[in-house]
């Protein structure tokens, strides 16, 4: 197979044979194919696209570089939910074991922070002991015994789509929708799932703030998955503003048991359980969307869920004390807090500008091998639209010392925006569906 060949092929706008993508990604695989040429056709790829049998040769190729998941008809059935990333968003954290304890087992593959995102493991991580390195065998047997298993992408899963991403990633070629539907989907599909539910985000802290791409993106997923007999659903939901008032790993597992506990903000219990309801109804375990929510709604108030959190945690090697105790969880050295600088209306909340301030707080990673201060972040208790009076605390700094402060006190500055007016726009905006796209708020147009 000459590569210079497949690159000019795609260069110039013509599509690969299915066989030359397996070819392909089994050769670079084995290390027959260097980065560099890799990286060539990748950036081909962002210009040029990828024709749809093109996108399911590479998804199929990526996904038989692993092993998978594999369940027999008996074993109940599995959801699993995926976020295209934001700031705020430890969505997972609650939904996993909500959905765990409805019946519904739950292998929840998640990813690290990088960019202005933070990451799910992460945040996990940030609880003393928690291992979220885990094989597909010590998955297998978390699910039954549990429930939920929380892990990253294990190296017996599409590891070629691993080795895939890190170039992306330092060659500029992560934005594009085919690349990002098939490395996505690749894991996923591995999981052996019964239905999958997207969050795509939308807004200016997404790495896709334009609606009509989010479900361009979404669309595309959803087709990869529905072919390989994986009903998909994809929420777009906002991320113009943080989700949830804590921003940073420690301080968002707080908030996660607050929510598990029966106290979350109603923004991040809002998006928990619209993409729960998805999840139940999927793979009938409720009747309807007011069923499903029902069922949610009990494991919160029953307490189940926030056991199951627990559970987790323990057979994952953490500190369930935790729970009870957030003091448990590693604590910031030095907390400020910002105080509104005027009267008025909070105009915005950059949710962009706060994802960077955690990463020069040392909370994020520029490169995937930085070690990360997991207690670092915001707390930001305001909303574009609400009014705020001169002097009223809004926000609190957690940093490592007194110059992690100042960094955090000058990017609240410039994220919370207060003028003479404000507007929160709609939390959840539209439903995708393999049949079609559905408004979900009032004057949101269907792309």
């Amino acid at each position: 197979m000459l590569i210079p060949s497949l690159i000019e092929h795609k260069r110039d706008g013509r599509s690969l044979r299915p066989e030359e993508w397996a070819a392909l990604v089994r050769d670079y695989g084995a290390g027959r194919v260097p980065d560099y040429q890799m990286a060539a056709l990748l950036m081909a790829v962002v210009w040029r696209g990828l024709a749809p049998d093109e996108l399911a040769a590479l998804t199929d190729a990526l996904i038989d570089s692993g092993e998978r998941l594999r369940f027999d008809e008996s074993f109940v059935p599995r959801a699993d939910k995926h976020s295209t990333g934001g700031v705020g968003d430890k969505v997972s954290l609650l939904l996993a074991p909500m959905v765990a304890s409805c019946g519904v087992a739950v292998p929840m593959m998640s990813g690290r922070g990088l960019g202005h995102t933070g990451g799910t493991l992460d945040k996990l991580e940030s609880i003393p002991g928690f291992r979220t390195q885990l094989t597909l065998r010590e998955v297998r047997v978390q699910l039954e015994r549990i429930g939920c298993a929380m892990l990253g992408q294990t190296p017996e899963i599409a590891p070629v789509d691993q080795r895939l991403y890190a170039l992306r990633d330092v060659t500029g070629t992560v934005e594009s929708i085919p690349l990002i539907a098939a490395s996505i989907m690749s894991k996923k599909l591995s999981e052996g799932l019964s239905g999958l539910v997207l969050d795509v985000k939308t807004g200016s802290g997404a790495f896709m703030p334009q609606t009509d791409r989010a479900i361009d993106l979404a669309r595309t997923m959803i087709g990869l998955g529905e072919v390989r007999g994986c009903p998909t659903v994809a929420l777009l939901t906002a991320m113009d503003r943080p989700l949830g008032r804590a921003c940073g790993n420690v301080l968002e597992v707080e908030e996660a048991i607050e929510g598990l506990g029966g106290g979350g903000p109603d923004d991040l219990m809002e998006v928990t359980y619209a993409l729960g309801v998805e999840m139940l109804l999927l793979v009938g375990a409720a009747s309807d969307p007011v069923d499903a929510r029902a069922r949610l709604e009990a494991t919160i108030r029953s307490g189940r869920a926030l056991e199951t959190f627990g559970r987790i945690i323990d057979s994952q090697g953490g500190d369930p004390a935790v729970l009870d105790d957030p003091g448990a969880l590693p604590q910031a050295r030095a907390v400020e807090i910002y105080r509104a600088p005027r009267s008025g209306t909070v105009s915005s909340v950059e949710p962009r500008r706060i994802g960077r301030a955690i990463v020069e707080l040392g909370g994020g990673r520029r490169t995937v091998d930085d070690d990360i201060d997991p207690t670092v972040g915001f707390v930001i208790t305001v909303k574009p639209g609400d009014p705020v009076r001169a002097g009223e605390p809004i926000a609190s700094v957690f940093a490592g010392g007194d110059d992690g402060i100042v960094t955090g006190l000058a990017a609240l500055r410039e994220a919370i925006v207060i003028g003479d007016e404000g507007r929160l726009t709609p939390l959840l905006s539209h439903r995708v569906t393999a049949a079609g796209v559905e408004a979900l708020s009032p004057n949101v147009a269907v792309a």
